[in-house]
């Protein structure tokens, strides 16, 4: 695994997600690695109306659209905000369930490790489908570095 030569951060643009981000370039500094940020936007369900009531005038693709737009935008914005000019970084907008559009795109890139939060959903959710952070280390074919939220004092 090391000397590291690639490394994934997915985000979500929360603040937990920013504390695995300050480990991730601390270790794409380190390594002189190549950093991989990604976020990803579900996919927008499509629902029929049922038969006899008017369909809305609500456009689905346009909506999924400006939802990836924006993940563009809020890319672009922790890009200027948050990194450093000399790591070299590529950003990219995945469409679909999180976890395995991370997994897949580790895969495909051939990513040294995943550096991630560990926050997810909580309560009842949680329990059934399990967070994105679990589900992400038990499919990964990498290893994952998981950082938790610093608790406040």
């Amino acid at each position: 695994m090391l000397p590291l030569k690639s490394i994934l951060y997915p985000t979500d643009f929360s603040e937990p997600s920013y504390e695995a981000l300050k480990i991730a370039i601390e270790l794409a500094t380190h390594f002189d690695a190549f950093l991989h940020i990604i976020t990803v936007v579900p996919l927008v369900p499509i629902v029929e109306a049922p038969i006899g009531i008017e369909s809305s005038s609500f456009n689905i693709a346009t909506y999924q659209k400006e939802l990836e737009g924006q993940a563009r935008k809020s890319l672009k914005g922790l890009i200027e905000q948050k990194m450093d000019k000399s790591i070299r970084v590529s950003t990219a907008v995945l469409i679909g369930n999180a976890a395995a559009e991370i997994v897949r795109y580790a895969v495909e890139k051939n990513i040294d490790i995943i550096v991630i939060s560990t926050h997810g959903l909580s309560g009842w959710r949680r329990f059934i489908a399990g967070s994105t952070t679990e589900q992400i280390v038990r499919q990964a074919t990498c290893p994952v570095l998981t950082i938790h939220k610093p608790v406040k004092k």
